[in-house]
C-alpha cells in the first residue's frame, strides 16, 4: 500500500476511535480522500479513452483484474449507496442525478457480478466524462454527510428498514459475487463503513488502477 494513504488511513481509524479526537479524524479522512482523488483525476489527464477499458490482468485474482473505468465505477456507487441509502436515508446521486442515461451504464448496480470480458465490455459503454462528474458529486455529497454526522452515531448499525429498502432497489446484485455485499454493511455499524467504503476501499481499487496503468504504457 502507498506509505502516505496507509498512514493517513491508520491515523484517521485511531483518531476516530475516540470522541476527542473524532473531528481531527474526519479531516485526516478528508486529506486521505484528496490525495486519492488527485491520482483518479490524473487518470483523466494520463490515459485515451480506450486505456479505461484495458484489463491487462484479465485472469488475475484481485482488484487489478478489472479496467480503471470499472473500478471507478465501483467504488463510487458502493460509496453512493451506503452513504445516501444506508446512513443518510434520502435518495442516491445516481438517481437524482440521472447518471444512468448520462453516463450511458447498462447497470445500476455496484458491478461485483461482473467478470473479465463482461467488465471489459460494460467499460467501453460508459460516457467518462459523465463518471468524473457522478464522482465529484458523490465526494462532495458523502463528505457533506460525514461533516454533520455526530460522534455518538458511530456505533449505530443499519436499520432493518433502510436494509428493506436498499434490497427492493435491486442496486445490488441477486449475483453471488455481488448478493454478500448487503449482509456485508449492515453487519457494520456506522464507523466500520466509514473505515471501508470511505477510504480502505477507495485506495484497494486506486491502487490496482495505478497497476493496470503502469502496465498498459509498458
Amino acid at each position: 500500500m502507498n506509505k502516505e494513504w496507509s498512514e493517513l488511513n491508520k491515523t484517521m481509524q485511531a483518531q476516530m476511535k475516540k470522541k476527542d479526537t473524532y473531528i481531527d479524524g474526519i479531516s485526516t479522512l478528508f486529506e486521505l480522500r484528496k490525495s486519492l482523488m488527485q491520482t483518479i483525476i490524473s487518470f483523466k489527464k494520463n490515459l485515451s479513452r480506450e486505456d479505461y477499458n484495458a484489463i491487462p490482468f484479465i485472469n488475475a485474482d484481485g482488484y487489478h483484474s478489472k479496467t480503471i473505468a470499472y473500478s471507478l465505477w465501483h467504488i463510487f456507487r458502493i460509496e453512493d449507496i451506503v452513504a445516501h441509502t444506508l446512513i443518510n436515508g434520502v435518495e442516491q446521486i445516481f438517481f437524482s442525478g440521472n447518471y444512468k442515461e448520462r453516463i450511458n451504464s447498462p447497470i445500476i448496480t455496484t458491478g461485483n457480478e461482473l467478470v473479465k470480458n463482461d467488465i471489459a465490455d460494460f467499460s467501453k459503454q460508459l460516457d467518462i466524462n459523465e463518471l468524473y462528474s457522478y464522482i465529484s458529486e458523490v465526494k462532495e455529497s458523502t463528505e457533506a454527510i460525514l461533516r454533520e454526522l455526530p460522534y455518538q452515531m458511530l456505533k449505530q448499525r443499519i436499520s432493518s428498514e433502510r436494509r428493506e429498502i436498499l434490497q427492493k432497489m435491486n442496486v445490488v446484485s441477486s449475483d453471488e459475487n455481488a448478493a454478500w455485499l448487503i449482509d456485508y454493511w449492515c453487519g457494520k455499524d456506522i464507523r466500520g463503513l466509514i473505515q471501508m467504503p470511505f477510504s480502505r476501499h477507495w485506495i484497494m481499487h486506486i491502487e490496482a488502477s495505478l497497476r493496470i496503468e503502469n502496465k498498459i504504457r509498458k
